[in-house]
């Protein structure tokens, strides 16, 4: 930014397990979505990766909060100390005036105008003059590389923490959406309850979401992608003896079973009302998947094969809103579809 430079333009993702701002194409801050706050004097201690570190963690002085659950903010103060912390994070440049800021921010898609509200306000409250929405799924086909104003149907289905984002999009606008709470927060739960209830093993959801990473799959059958079991150390539940288990990725696969098939009846459930000639665009271009749930083992075979319809994952699938969302910010006067 120049030294006479009065704006400053950032994208966010604003997510519901991690918040990626990009600024002048560049992806700056990636930093989980959680803040550490001050019991006594409500005052901020630590936000993102730092914050992260003192989860399931802290002294009764200290709470740490995720101020986001399904997709949507839950904790209205958190989440605009969280946006500040995270904001400050980003490369301020040199500047004769404090610069107005001037941002995109993607939304789910079946957010209420009460929970969109929600977001302009922690945005403006985090000093933002100049505020647009763009809803994510849309984001993610933009940051994709899909050209959103075509004649033509393309299908977006984004698995981020806390919801499901599945959406038809043709000239520049969503055709239909549904959006689902059932994503990456509940498999964890999943895994989370199994444990306790086949290995009568506590873990924490920190633990549950490494055990999500290295060994979940939405197939019980990878063939030679399988990975390598995982070991998990952690309390008897009912003893409280120290356990060594060892998990394989078909349990996992068993455990998150019902919790995938919601996303499978999700993709169905949009496909029914698509009309017939967006319907024939998306048999024919395939189906995308972005958001971290993408990187489930196996589960665009699984969609596949239920579906019949080819499916494909984001070459950046974890960044693909917040790509999008940068695109956006370059193109506010072009694009149609961006929220104020």
């Amino acid at each position: 930014m120049g030294f006479f430079s009065f704006t400053r333009e950032i994208a966010m993702d604003l997510g519901t397990a991690n918040t990626i701002i990009m600024q002048d194409d560049k992806i700056v801050v990636d930093q989980p979505s959680v803040v550490a706050i001050d019991r006594e004097t409500n005052q901020m201690i630590a936000v993102g990766d730092v914050a992260k570190s003192m989860y399931e963690k802290t002294n009764d002085r200290i709470k740490t909060i995720r101020p986001l659950k399904d997709g949507v903010i839950a904790d209205f103060s958190a989440c605009e100390m969280m946006m500040r912390g995270l904001i400050k994070m980003v490369p301020a440049g040199r500047h004769l005036f404090s610069p107005s800021l001037r941002m995109v921010i993607g939304v789910p898609s079946g957010s209420t105008e009460v929970e969109l509200r929600a977001v302009r306000d922690s945005a403006e409250h985090a000093d933002g003059r100049d505020v647009y929405l763009i809803f994510e799924p849309m984001a993610a086909a933009v940051g994709i590389g899909i050209d959103v104003e075509a004649p033509e149907g393309n299908m977006i289905v984004d698995i981020g923490g806390g919801s499901t984002e599945i959406a038809v999009i043709s000239l520049g606008g969503i055709v239909s959406n549904t959006s689902i709470r059932v994503a990456g927060d509940e498999l964890t739960s999943d895994i989370q309850e199994y444990m306790s209830r086949h290995h009568n093993m506590r873990v924490s959801e920190r633990m549950a979401e490494r055990i999500k990473i290295n060994v979940g799959s939405a197939l019980a059958d990878l063939g030679n992608d399988a990975p390598e079991d995982y070991t998990v150390y952690g309390p008897n539940r009912i003893t409280a003896l120290p356990m060594e288990v060892n998990v394989c990725y078909q349990e996992i696969a068993h455990c998150i079973d019902k919790t995938v098939a919601k996303i499978d009846a999700a993709v169905l459930s949009a496909l029914e009302v698509t009309p017939p000639e967006l319907y024939a665009d998306i048999v024919k271009n395939g189906i995308w998947l972005s958001g971290g749930g993408a990187l489930l083992r196996g589960l665009d075979k699984r969609l596949e094969s239920k579906i019949g319809i080819p499916f494909h994952i984001a070459e950046d699938p974890l960044r693909s809103v917040a790509l999008g969302a940068g695109i956006a910010l370059k193109n506010i006067n072009n694009f149609s579809f961006l929220m104020r």
